[in-house]
């Protein structure tokens, strides 16, 4: 008789060290759903983080991924996955441990499994939270041993403010600005002509998505990244006149078999590539690592935001992502 994949799901609350603020809020804890397969002995795990900008709750997310039990019973494949939840947190979950299940039976890690370059060790972003300008330049003092800081703005008048003071105490360090959809015309005007002559590697989603059809009309030298106006492949036409860069993130692409296709379109088009993430374990970082080889730019710092991460996660070593195999995720035995 056939075995069938079991499913299990679980929801954990993972606290934050201090308060994660961006222009839309804040919290002090990362709620996040681990899906577990099992088939015989062999399991794969993948977890997700569900994001209330795309309408996601916990319990929403997990009733997307009950219905599709009676399909993984029936045999349903990572493939046919695709087709069977759309994109977002719930089918990044299934997907990623489809990844994990798969390097259990093959023997072989999903790198191999997926055709990519062995991991390597990359450099990650840290993110300062939004505060007062002072706030971020003592935490950006306090980040000397990260050359990539991502700074998250307001849109409230405040933030040339805050990049001064940023730069001021790291003048070595480059600066990505996240905007998070809080900036309109005027507000990132002001912050393009305060940004002149500073280390700027990229300003993240100034303009709310679907609002965003001004920025092909700025004539700048500064990179546009977008973020949420792309979640798959299928929006990249659409925003390619707009924005100059992507950031990949596995819970908006729905996992890493998406990410793989966006990412070798979004290069096909001649888009730079960030990757990065929500705030979450690294059970949420080691799929998204495997994309960090070529990538311009990494932002993979989830588990340094918390105050504890999983046993077996990635290793830290100032802002190195060490790739050595792991337990974890994604290798065999793991």
């Amino acid at each position: 008789m056939a075995r069938t994949i079991e499913l299990q799901i679980d929801s954990q609350n993972w606290p934050i060290s201090g308060d994660f603020r961006i222009s839309r809020g804040s919290k002090t804890t990362a709620e996040v759903i681990v899906v577990t397969l099992k088939l015989g002995v062999y399991f794969g795990r993948g977890e997700c983080v569900p994001y209330a900008r795309y309408g996601e709750t916990i319990d929403s997310v997990t009733e997307q991924i009950k219905s599709i039990t009676s399909v993984l019973r029936a045999g349903l494949t990572r493939e046919e996955l695709q087709k069977s939840l759309p994109a977002g947190a719930a089918r990044n979950a299934v997907d990623s441990a489809f990844w994990d299940l798969q390097a259990q039976q093959s023997g072989k890690p999903v790198w191999q499994l997926a055709g990519l370059l062995e991991p390597t060790t990359v450099i990650t972003a840290i993110t300062l939270s939004l505060g007062r300008p002072q706030q971020m330049a003592k935490a950006a003092s306090m980040a000397k041993d990260y050359p990539l800081l991502k700074v998250k703005l307001a849109g409230d008048g405040s933030d040339p403010a805050r990049v001064r003071a940023i730069s001021v105490a790291r003048p070595d360090a480059q600066l990505i600005l996240d905007g998070n959809e809080g900036f309109d015309k005027q507000t990132l005007g002001e912050l393009l002509r305060a940004c002149k002559g500073m280390n700027i590697a990229a300003i993240e989603q100034p303009m709310p998505a679907g609002a965003d059809g001004e920025l092909a009309e700025i004539n700048t030298d500064f990179v546009f990244c977008a973020d949420e106006s792309l979640h798959t492949s299928d929006d990249l036409l659409r925003i390619a006149d707009m924005y100059q860069m992507i950031n990949i993130k596995l819970d908006k692409t729905g996992g890493l078999t998406e990410a793989l296709l966006l990412k070798a379109q979004a290069k096909q088009l001649g888009l730079k590539i960030m990757l990065g993430c929500m705030v979450a374990t690294s059970l949420s970082m080691a799929p998204a690592l495997l994309l960090a080889n070529d990538a311009d730019l990494v932002d993979l710092d989830g588990p340094l935001l918390l105050q504890s991460d999983r046993e077996y996660g990635l290793q830290y070593q100032g802002a190195n992502v060490l790739a050595d195999p792991s337990k974890l995720w994604g290798f065999p035995n793991s």
